[in-house]
């Protein structure tokens, strides 16, 4: 899957991930009131609502980005109904030829990360029948456990050919309590991207690892550091936009061939007709400010990599 995440990134020329990360405040009051009046306003109806406002966003940008990125959070709140949105979501983005990176954070070890790597990205038998049960290309993994945690993974990312985005150095402020902590003078993120380096030197596709990291734009000079460290890791870079990160902060988190990285933008272009330039769309027009806001995404990062 790795191979078709570079494809679609060559195709459109934009190493972009959009994050489906929906709140119900994001959500235009009209797809609201009309699910509301299908289902009320119960977890059924927030679930619908949610999967109307995703569907619209996915056909305005499918053809502009190669790859989205469903946080399970944002449907897991909504307990079943909400998973039930997550599902039709995932698949709906792959219809439409679309990587889908599930942003789930498991970590464990043993049976349960195989549990949850044959829940995400791998399959299930039931009596004689196979399934994919939410059927994503690649999801995001907790390293905090170290490989009892990751071997599990790599297995199934190794016999379906999907992918892994461990966590290294993560956008959030507070980030640094536990990973820039200093391990024999050296901080905990680049042990754990050594870690990711050696996890994947065994599930290379043609380019590239189906191992890769995660590592925040909002640290830039670590970002070029960890590069280094990971010649062969695709890096998931969150952060852009909403939380700080610029265009002009990510030239480090790619290779001189100018792949090796793709940028998160969540609420930045789901939530895009809310922000002042682009409150001529209004609410009807959600969709078209989410579209514009992926092409100024796109000319920013590709002025700045030199693309």
């Amino acid at each position: 899957m790795i191979n078709k995440l570079i494809e679609n990134i060559k195709k459109t020329q934009a190493p972009i991930v959009v994050g489906l990360d929906p709140m119900l405040s994001y959500i235009p009051e009209y797809i609201k009131k009309k699910a509301y009046s299908e289902f009320g306003e119960t977890l059924f109806g927030a679930a619908e609502a949610i999967w109307q406002f995703n569907k619209g966003i996915v056909d305005a940008v499918c053809e502009l980005v190669p790859a989205v990125k469903p946080q399970i959070a944002m449907y897991e709140q909504f307990g079943i109904p909400g998973l039930t949105a997550f599902k039709k979501t995932v698949d709906y983005c792959k219809e439409k030829g679309l990587v889908v990176i599930g942003d789930v954070k498991r970590g464990d070890i043993g049976s349960t990360s195989s549990a949850y790597a044959a829940g995400h990205i791998g399959s299930v038998e039931v009596g004689e029948n196979i399934y994919h049960p939410f059927n994503e290309d690649f999801i995001t993994v907790n390293p905090y456990l170290g490989s009892d945690g990751i071997n599990p993974f790599v297995s199934i990312c190794e016999k379906e050919k999907k992918g892994i985005f461990i966590l290294v150095k993560t956008s959030n402020p507070s980030s640094g309590e536990f990973q820039d902590r200093l391990i024999n003078g050296r901080p905990l993120y680049e042990l754990v991207a050594e870690k990711v380096n050696e996890w994947g030197s065994s599930v290379i596709g043609d380019e590239y690892s189906y191992v890769g990291a995660v590592v925040g734009a909002t640290y830039p000079e670590m970002g070029k550091r960890l590069r280094k460290l990971m010649p062969k890791t695709y890096i998931l870079v969150p952060g852009y936009g909403a939380q700080g990160g610029k265009g002009s902060d990510l030239a480090g988190f790619f290779n001189e061939d100018g792949l090796g990285a793709i940028i998160n933008s969540s609420r930045g272009i789901i939530a895009a007709y809310k922000k002042d330039e682009y409150s001529r769309f209004g609410e009807k027009g959600y969709a078209d400010a989410s579209r514009q806001a992926v092409l100024d995404m796109k000319e920013d990062i590709n002025s700045n990599i030199g693309r």
